[in-house]
């Protein structure tokens, strides 16, 4: 067979590409832009979480608690002589406990009022204001002077058989504006009441199951 009529000899081997040095400077440009682009990702997501742990922690530490009231003592010494309440003398006993760490508490004057059902029958004075350190323990006492409940009224013949029953339940409320403090900030003052009910026997003394009860503490 004559060499015109033979099939040309094609070379299997792959055809290597070269490419410019602009070619190269472009990969190596991308391949930086994407590692400093994930290294800006990085750093910002870790101050980004530092950042947010802190102020965790500063809202864990700083977070004011509500004052904890506990009713220790409460007396009507001459109810054992009347059957409804006459110009009565009451007396009370209340623990207010500052639980904040770092955190002080300023009161308000106070002003205490003692109820039978929803009827206010005597209240007190109000207390001079006062601040409270952190993690202390304050004795608020107080009386309520010429405590009265008409005997025919619906609540004077309920109270007269509660007392014919041995006990008689009672509410004192306690109201004051209060603040916090940590370092020289002062928060604003809100609205504070404290309701504590307490149950005495037909002598008069509180009852041993109502002692040092918690009083539930709320704010408007």
């Amino acid at each position: 067979m004559s060499d015109s009529n033979r099939s040309p000899i094609r070379d299997s081997r792959p055809v290597k590409h070269r490419h410019s040095t602009g070619y190269y400077a472009h990969r190596v440009h991308e391949s930086f832009t994407a590692r400093a682009s994930k290294v800006l990702c990085a750093i910002f997501l870790f101050i980004f979480l530092f950042v947010g742990i802190v102020f965790f922690i500063l809202w864990l530490s700083l977070h004011p608690h509500s004052p904890r009231f506990h009713m220790m003592d409460f007396t009507v010494p001459t109810l054992a002589q009347q059957s409804v309440l006459e110009n009565a003398l009451i007396t009370f006993n209340v623990t207010a406990r500052n639980s904040n760490q770092h955190m002080g508490i300023y009161y308000d004057s106070m002003v205490g009022s003692v109820f039978y059902k929803d009827r206010r029958i005597g209240s007190t004075s109000s207390f001079p204001p006062f601040f409270q350190e952190p993690k202390t323990t304050t004795i608020v006492q107080g009386t309520c002077g010429a405590a009265t409940l008409t005997v025919n009224s619906n609540e004077g013949k309920e109270f007269m058989n509660d007392r014919q029953h041995g006990t008689v339940v009672l509410r004192l409320d306690i109201t004051s504006g209060i603040g916090f403090k940590v370092s020289t900030w002062k928060s604003k003052h809100h609205k504070m009441h404290v309701n504590c009910d307490v149950a005495v026997g037909s002598d008069g003394s509180m009852l041993p199951a109502w002692k040092n009860k918690r009083c539930p503490v709320y704010f408007t």
